[in-house]
């Protein structure tokens, strides 16, 4: 096997093929990063744990075609060392020469024979656009468990039907819920996964560029394996096991109290209110005609304060929270203006984006966060 290729092309192909390898893989093969070189000028990269798979597919110079197996994270280490020259990569007898300018390394193959095979993608089910998508996983995967103790929770459950799509995660202190418009192959179609909020990250880090990411699932509730795939890069994930919770339900029938605050300043004291606060200890955001005080530590501690316009609709209202949780919401929430909605102070409170003062909040997206006693 040989091939010559951009340094710069090389560097992101191992680079996304090798981010999901297993830290402590199950066995030493599966640290492998998979080379396929075809006749046809198509340089092939994969990696696979027996859960994750990842398939990249990108242009080489391809002299002489061939398959070999090397230790990914190695390999992805040395491509982003070298020189910004054209690299060639030749296998050896049973070392990997890549050469690039005056630099020349050798990594020992591992035995691609033992390599277990990557899965078929299931059907595609519908594509949606990359930048949609990507937005909204990155909202609702704040709000995902990172409790592996608690496997059904550091999930997110995807809910289709027609051509609504709903992503939603818990971790029982916040819920973040995302609806958008996407492209059905079949538009009766009704169905929902629980796919692990780590696969999806992932895939949204990888979708950069414009374009569309088709969503392979199949149909009915027997399905064990997702797919997506966008711009020659191609995951599979199973699936989480377990009946996800009725989540829907804590969202409040009526808000009779709401507040509307600018999202960016709101965020800025949030932070430097909490400069003072205590571990496990909240931030008291006191609502009131035309302001929100913030606040922060007690007594003899250290103690903040700061006050931001506000607009309050309903009575005067105090809730306490986790400085952290509420950060991940408003910066999630990607407006100009954030309105939060309570029923009381000890309730889940519900924040939503909204583009102006006087405008109507989207609830496209809603966080819905549990306040802490004060």
């Amino acid at each position: 096997m040989k091939f010559h290729l951009d340094k710069g092309v090389l560097v992101d192909a191992v680079s996304w093929a090798t981010r999901t390898l297993p830290v402590r893989p199950a066995m030493p093969i599966l640290q492998g990063v998979r080379i396929i070189a075809d006749a046809s000028g198509e340089l092939q990269l994969s990696t696979f744990d027996y859960e994750v798979s990842a398939q990249i597919t990108t242009a080489a110079e391809v002299d002489t075609p061939g398959d070999v197996l090397v230790q990914g994270r190695m390999l992805s280490e040395i491509v982003r060392a070298l020189p910004n020259r054209d690299v060639s990569v030749a296998l050896e007898g049973t070392k990997l020469r890549v050469t690039c300018g005056n630099s020349r390394f050798q990594l020992a193959t591992l035995p691609v024979e033992e390599y277990p095979q990557l899965p078929a993608m299931p059907p595609v089910l519908g594509s949606v656009a990359a930048d949609v998508f990507a937005s909204a996983i990155a909202q609702v995967t704040v709000a995902a468990s990172k409790d592996d103790t608690l496997p059904l929770l550091t999930g997110v459950r995807m809910e289709i039907e027609g051509e609504k799509m709903t992503l939603m995660a818990t971790d029982r202190y916040r819920l973040g819920m995302r609806e958008l418009t996407w492209n059905p192959a079949n538009p009766s179609v009704s169905t929902s996964a629980l796919v692990r909020s780590r696969t999806l990250s992932e895939v949204a880090r990888s979708l950069t560029g414009g374009g569309s990411v088709e969503i392979a699932l199949e149909e009915g509730s027997s399905h064990q394996l997702i797919g997506f795939e966008s711009g020659g890069r191609r995951t599979t994930s199973t699936l989480v096991d377990g009946d996800y919770p009725p989540v829907r339900r804590l969202f409040p029938d009526s808000v009779p109290v709401t507040a509307v605050v600018a999202t960016q300043p709101l965020i800025e004291a949030v932070k430097r209110v909490s400069l003072v606060a205590e571990r496990n200890t909240p931030v008291r955001l006191s609502f009131s005609e035309g302001q929100v005080a913030l606040e922060a530590g007690a007594g003899d501690d250290a103690q903040a304060s700061e006050v931001l316009e506000a607009q309050l609709e309903g009575d005067e209202i105090v809730v306490g929270y986790n400085s952290g949780f509420l950060l991940d919401g408003l910066g999630a929430v990607g407006t100009d203006f954030v309105k939060l909605a309570f029923t009381d102070s000890v309730k889940p409170s519900v924040l939503t984006g909204q583009d102006c003062l006087e405008g109507s909040a989207d609830s496209s997206y809603r966080y819905l966060l549990m306040p802490m006693r004060i």
